[in-house]
């Protein structure tokens, strides 16, 4: 078996095809790419059925990443960028009340947060240039300028916002396996302006991190494996 087994969910083909580009099959670095579906949902469904097909196998995978495309919250993640989220959020899991929103785990169920390896996120930040910070899930994309404000308002630390990272770390969560997620932002949050978007440029920004992940994997892993 191949040292480091990883699962990377995109939404779209797309996505899935610029990721897959960047995997030659050679090392001991094994990629399984997948389109998983739009929305944390579909997302989270789709993750799950391939963790548990790989364990039924008896080749279960050791990190699960979900990629793709972004908006960016301006400045901080301008449009061409990479980001790695070192908290994926679910941004609107929760109750609307006449004091504002409340998120699902002040009304005493379940949870909106999960927190990739520390000192993994780190290590792919340094070798791709990406920027660390949290990466919202939503399952309404924004188009204002006024919910663009009320979301960094909730999470002065977001830098970009995406429909499937809390639906993916969810299913990655269930099976106990560590998560990521990389996007590459290619438009901004706020009012859709489509013709300004840079889908292309993204897509090839998001085959260059992935280029650069191997290395920074199987260092992880064999530290992970050292350590147990």
């Amino acid at each position: 078996m191949s040292l480091v087994r990883v699962l990377v969910a995109t939404a779209v083909p797309a996505e899935r095809d610029a990721v897959a580009q960047a995997f030659t099959g050679d090392g001991p670095l094994t990629a399984d790419v997948i389109a998983a579906g739009v929305g944390p949902a579909l997302a989270a469904a789709s993750t799950a059925t391939a963790l548990t097909t790989a364990a039924l196998s008896g080749t279960p995978y050791h990190l699960v990443v979900s990629a793709g495309i972004a908006g960016g919250f301006q400045p901080e993640a301008p449009v061409g960028s990479l980001v790695i989220a070192d908290e994926i959020t679910a941004a609107d899991l929760g109750a609307q009340t006449p004091d504002g929103f409340v998120p699902v785990t002040e009304l005493g169920f379940g949870t909106v947060t999960h927190r990739p390896p520390k000192a993994l996120v780190r290590d792919l930040a340094a070798a791709t240039g990406a920027r660390p910070g949290a990466v919202l899930t939503v399952s309404t994309v924004t188009g204002t300028a006024e919910r663009a404000a009320a979301l960094r308002a909730r999470h002065p630390r977001a830098l970009a916002e995406a429909m499937e990272g809390f639906g993916v770390a969810e299913a990655a969560a269930a099976h106990g396996v560590p998560v990521l997620e990389i996007r590459a932002v290619s438009n901004p949050v706020g009012p859709r302006d489509r013709a300004a978007w840079r889908i292309g440029d993204a897509l090839t920004a998001l085959t260059e991190a992935f280029g650069k992940l191997a290395p920074v994997l199987e260092s992880w892993k064999q530290h992970e494996q050292h350590d147990q």
